[in-house]
């Protein structure tokens, strides 16, 4: 690059998990273009989130229409020539046709094969989210910075008066083998309960079947699908003594936020891909069952009193502080 771009566009849809994976290269892009008007492309979910953040100027939305919307290509055709800069964070089929609608001269970050600052790791597509999107700014030239709670997000959400485990019983209601049976969650719940911790049930509000099911079963459990937005979610992990959960996008958010995960993965994900991964690598740990109903409560039982408690111990201490 000859100069600084002045106006840089960023181009990440989601899913949730996927936008907080992506909080390191957007501080890194910004970091590294402090002057630069730099906006970003996602999902329509994840927009008020992205606005509270201190990295874009602009939030741009594209919720993925069909192609014979000729009205939405004209939009991205008008974003695109307005820029001098794209980072692809997306890296999907629908981001090889943005690249097509982009004037000659438009830099672009990715893995279009002809990308002006490509990335081709042949092993792209084996390698954990984190990884791959450290290697594409590396291949532009961006060096990110070590990981870093978010700041704009602590202090977001309900305060609850006593210690607590969150757990995540949902996934997207058209993955069903990534849920952990609820019945299991319950012993679960019950069994944190007789540890003196409070279990707390999160989810949107489509998940409040799973979560009365749970309630039912294990009474002193607290409640709080569909009450709270994406920024008082992350707020309430971060005070979390620990989460536990499926594969799905609060399991990211608490890893982001640095709050101790126990993730359960089905066959239908690959945690070496996809796993949370917290700041600190202790904090993180995966289950796997295939399918996942034979993982037993009874192990993951197991594990927190090898792992979990001791880790939960160590961190009431610090949030008490």
């Amino acid at each position: 690059m000859s100069s600084s771009p002045r106006k840089i566009l960023i181009i990440r849809h989601g899913a949730l998990g996927d936008i907080f994976q992506a909080f390191g290269p957007f501080e890194a892009i910004r970091s590294t273009f402090p002057e630069a008007h730099i906006s970003l492309l996602t999902a329509s979910p994840y927009a008020s989130l992205a606005r509270k953040t201190p990295w874009f100027n602009h939030v741009f939305i594209d919720d993925r229409p069909s192609w014979g919307n000729i009205h939405h290509i004209r939009y991205i055709q008008r974003i695109l020539r307005d820029v001098d800069m794209v980072f692809d964070l997306q890296n999907s089929h629908r981001t090889t046709h943005y690249f097509r609608l982009a004037p000659p001269n438009l830099i672009w970050s990715g893995q279009h094969p002809k990308a002006t600052l490509p990335h081709h790791n042949p092993h792209v597509r084996h390698m954990h989210t984190l990884m791959r999107q450290k290697d594409q700014l590396r291949a532009a030239g961006i060096t990110l910075p070590p990981r870093t709670i978010p700041s704009f997000l602590i202090e977001e959400g309900p305060k609850l008066p006593s210690p607590y485990i969150v757990l995540v019983p949902g996934a997207a209601a058209h993955r069903p083998g990534k849920q952990w049976p609820a019945s299991y969650f319950a012993r679960l719940a019950h069994q944190i309960n007789q540890w003196g911790l409070c279990p707390v049930i999160v989810g949107d509000s489509t998940q409040n079947d799973i979560a009365h099911s749970i309630c039912s079963q294990a009474p002193a459990s607290k409640n709080l699908t569909g009450q709270t937005d994406i920024p008082a979610l992350a707020g309430l992990l971060h005070r979390a003594a620990l989460a536990i959960g499926n594969d799905t996008g609060p399991m990211h958010i608490a890893a982001t936020m640095n709050c101790p995960t126990l993730t359960l993965f089905s066959h239908e994900s690959d945690p070496r891909r996809c796993a949370p991964q917290a700041l600190q690598a202790h904090y993180s740990r995966t289950l796997s069952g295939q399918p996942l109903s034979t993982l037993s409560p009874a192990r993951v039982i197991s594990l927190l009193h090898e792992w979990g408690l001791p880790l939960i111990k160590e961190r009431l201490s610090r949030l008490s502080s």
